[in-house]
């Protein structure tokens, strides 16, 4: 096939910036290039598509419907390009690249251990970790600037392949001073009156949680505060009288040391399952087939491994 007209990835770049930096002004300040120039890239790539990628309203401009076509295709070449660089440059010095994503609250507990000990037994691989949030880490792996990421919900891009990791509970629980401390079991009614710390929003836990809530007929409890980690939510616990959901594998040294205190709910639980996700056509890869085996391995057996 040949290829005909084939756009300037300065015209995707200069697309991106505008659209992200606000304008043309600011667009030119980021590339480090004239205004005329950005101008001049936007109009070639209009006129390798054939459409208009723009719209003036007063002094603003808007992307068309082709041209959200257009930038979000753009995103995702720049980005990978980006990521290409960067896994040619490792290569060259003779070492492999691991892109690792995974969720706030799996990150938060394991990441560092995680990091310390695959480093150990692979010291010739490079691992980038980031967390976030599911839904963003589902783009970027469909994206295929991300090799293996660990979420607390399956993703359901066609793309992606998805395996079970681990079974988790989320557990109600509460600081030594509140007053269902010496309480081992309380009724599905009296989670209605509770007042409550739980993660924000848009984590996969509070979808969980609340999802969870939902379906013996609680559609919201009093949230009277809302935290970003679990290691902030679970200090706020020690200092109030504030009950929370999080998860067993966060709090179960902190229940058996009685750092905080358990409460079964009678009748109700509220199970899931952790995931390891990547994209379909990347199941070749040796970074990430190493990182996965690594996760079949407890974490307090990984010395013994190293020096088998």
């Amino acid at each position: 096939m040949e290829y005909k007209r084939l756009p300037d990835i300065n015209g995707w770049a200069a697309l991106r910036a505008v659209v992200e930096q606000g304008g043309v002004n600011p667009a030119s300040r980021s590339l480090s290039v004239g205004q005329p120039a950005i101008t001049k890239r936007i109009r070639a790539l209009e006129y390798c598509y054939g459409v208009a990628l723009f719209e003036k309203h007063g002094r603003s401009l808007t992307l068309t419907t082709a041209g959200e076509l257009v930038y979000q295709f753009a995103v995702e070449t720049l980005d990978k390009q980006a990521a290409l660089e960067e896994s040619l440059q490792l290569l060259s010095r003779g070492q492999h690249q691991l892109r690792l994503e995974m969720s706030l609250s799996i990150g938060e507990y394991f990441l560092s251990n995680w990091l310390v000990d695959f480093a150990r037994i692979h010291p010739d691989y490079k691992v980038r970790s980031r967390l976030g949030y599911g839904r963003d880490i589902e783009a970027r792996l469909s994206r295929g600037i991300v090799d293996v990421a660990i979420l607390e919900a399956p993703p359901e891009h066609t793309d992606i392949l998805v395996q079970r990791w681990k079974e988790d509970e989320l557990w109600l629980v509460c600081g030594p001073n509140h007053p269902l401390a010496a309480t081992d079991m309380i009724s599905i009614d009296r989670i209605r009156a509770g007042r409550y710390v739980l993660r924000e929003l848009r984590s996969s836990l509070r979808e969980h949680l609340d999802n969870a809530l939902r379906s013996i007929g609680i559609e919201q409890v009093n949230c009277v505060l809302e935290a970003g980690s679990d290691k902030s939510i679970v200090e706020i616990l020690l200092k109030d009288d504030l009950l929370s959901f999080l998860p067993k594998f966060v709090l179960q040294d902190l229940v058996e040391t009685g750092k905080v205190h358990r409460i079964k709910v009678k009748g109700f639980r509220i199970m899931r399952t952790l995931w390891i996700a990547r994209r379909k056509d990347r199941l070749d890869h040796t970074p990430s087939d190493a990182f996965i085996k690594m996760l079949s391995i407890p974490l307090n057996s990984i010395e013994s491994h190293i020096t088998e």
